[in-house]
Parts: C-alpha cells; sequence; structure tokens
C-alpha cells in the first residue's frame, strides 16, 4: 500500500498516519489515512496538488460531522484552521468515481460537496452510514459494505488506466513518459487516452505527470534537504533547473526556495464544502 501525505512547511500540530486497506477494498481505493490535530494549527498548511479524488469522513472540533467528496486539485492552497479535530482520508483508484459516486471524474476537478449529494446511489447509502461513525469504524465498515453492493468498474478498462496512471507516475524513480509514446504503448490514440484519463482520473495525462512531477519534488526535498534542486531536477524527467521551477511556481504559487522556507502565499481559513459539481 502506498500513503500520501498533505506537505505541512513548517505547520504544527497536525498528526498523520496512514491506514492498511483491507483487499476488499482495492477496487475502489489505492490507499487511505488518519488525521488528527494535536492543539492549534498555528502556522498555515498546504493542500498540495493532487490528481486523486478523495472520501473524506471529518470530524470537527465543535463536533460537526460531514463525509465529503474532494476532487483532483491542480493547484496548492494554503490555510490556517483550528476547526478540524480528526479525519479519516480514502483515495479513489483510477476509475472507481463513476461507479462509486456516478459522476466522471472530470466533473470533480476543483470541487468539494458533500457525499450524499451525488446521484449513485452506493454514494448516498454510504452518506448516511459513514457520518455518525468513529474514525477506527470507517475503513472496515467500507469492507463490509461494498462489496455485496457495488461491481467493481469494468476490469478491461480499470486496467489499462491503471497502466497509464503508473506510466506517468514518478514513484520508485521512474520518470513519465509522453503521451503520444504511451499512447503507443498501450495501442489507443492519443485522443483514446485522454478520453480515458478524464473520465477516469480528471485531469489530462499530461497534466497527471506535472502533479506527479511536482510531488515527487515536495517529497525528495522534504527527505533529503541538502539535495540540489538541479539533481532533483533531473531525477524528475525535467529538462532543467528552471524548467522544474517554472511548474513547480505555476502549481504551487511560489518557486521552490521560497515554499521550503516558510514564504508563502497568504492562508485562507477552510471551509466546510465548496461549490459543488452539476449532479444528477
Amino acid at each position: 500500500m502506498t500513503t500520501t501525505q498533505e506537505t505541512k512547511p513548517g505547520a504544527n500540530g497536525l498528526v498523520e498516519a496512514p491506514l492498511t486497506l483491507p483487499e476488499e477494498l482495492l477496487p475502489w481505493f489505492v490507499d487511505a489515512g488518519f488525521t488528527s490535530v494535536d492543539g492549534d494549527l498555528r502556522e498555515p498548511f498546504a493542500h498540495v496538488p493532487d490528481a486523486a479524488t478523495k472520501m473524506v469522513v471529518r470530524v470537527e472540533e465543535n463536533g460537526r460531522r460531514d463525509v465529503l467528496v474532494v476532487g483532483p486539485r491542480t493547484r496548492a492552497s494554503y490555510h490556517a484552521s483550528k476547526r478540524l479535530a480528526s479525519c479519516v482520508q480514502l483515495r479513489l483508484g483510477p476509475g472507481a468515481a463513476r461507479p462509486l459516486l456516478g459522476v466522471p471524474a472530470v466533473d470533480l476537478v476543483g470541487r468539494v460537496a458533500p457525499l450524499g449529494a451525488f446521484p449513485g446511489i452506493p454514494a448516498r447509502r454510504l452518506a448516511d452510514e459513514l457520518l455518525p461513525l468513529d474514525p477506527e469504524q470507517v475503513v472496515p465498515h467500507l469492507a463490509e459494505a461494498l462489496p455485496e453492493r457495488l461491481a467493481p468498474a469494468d476490469p478491461t478498462r480499470t486496467g489499462l488506466l491503471r497502466a497509464a496512471v503508473e506510466a506517468m507516475s514518478t514513484e520508485e524513480g521512474h520518470v513519465p513518459i509522453g503521451v503520444r509514446t504511451l499512447a503507443d504503448r498501450l495501442a489507443v490514440s492519443e485522443r483514446q487516452l485522454r478520453n480515458l484519463f478524464a473520465d477516469g482520473v480528471g485531469v489530462s495525462p499530461k497534466h497527471y505527470a506535472r502533479i506527479a512531477r511536482v510531488r515527487h519534488i515536495l517529497t525528495h526535498a522534504r527527505r533529503s534537504p541538502g539535495t540540489p534542486w538541479a539533481q532533483l531536477a533531473a531525477a524528475t524527467g525535467y529538462y532543467d533547473q528552471s524548467h522544474m521551477t517554472a511548474d513547480f511556481r505555476t502549481l504551487m504559487g511560489v518557486p521552490p526556495t521560497s515554499f521550503f522556507t516558510g514564504r508563502l502565499p497568504a492562508a485562507r481559513p477552510c471551509q466546510a464544502f465548496g461549490s459543488a459539481p452539476a449532479l444528477g
């Protein structure tokens, strides 16, 4: 199981831990994590770009509960909030949005909406069931409920999509390949590949690769702070350091040096949820 955590430059009070996904949930989710606040979040934290859609079961410090769907984020946002008490986040796998939520992933980009607002019957039913659960009950309940109620997406299409996503990722030192090369490798047209990503991921293959590269920079710069930027750029598939810096600034709002020294864009309060996609 892989686990992706939010980057929190200088934040303190935010505690995160991965959760083990049982095999029964692997047709729909790729990883899960638990987040809680130990005291106040006294410094801004970043929601970094993320090409995945997430299901979030959240409890605020005032006791308010909600079950949200958070669509792919193409740009970073910066927040200062003391409202969160805890939440469980589950990342949907490629191709899982339509069977689980009843909408293509492209409709979710940049959106946050209550799970119960989605047209899929499984989504509405799960929203009612997950709302009162304690965090440790969320994953076991999903593992019991989903296999009984929901058939996985078409395995051929899902397999093709997951192979494409893996080819555009930067995990384990892998460098994303070009869109044309990927289409040829999968024996599909570039248009078919773009449509596959739009429906099952939400962003284009090219933008998926941009997000993957920036997340790679965030992870490795955190783990090895002395690594030269030019070395990180080359290892991630950028032409050069200036190409990396331009991409990072576009997606993160500031260049890498500013980000890692805490010179961030102005933080804004977190909201329960923003504008919902057109559902139904």
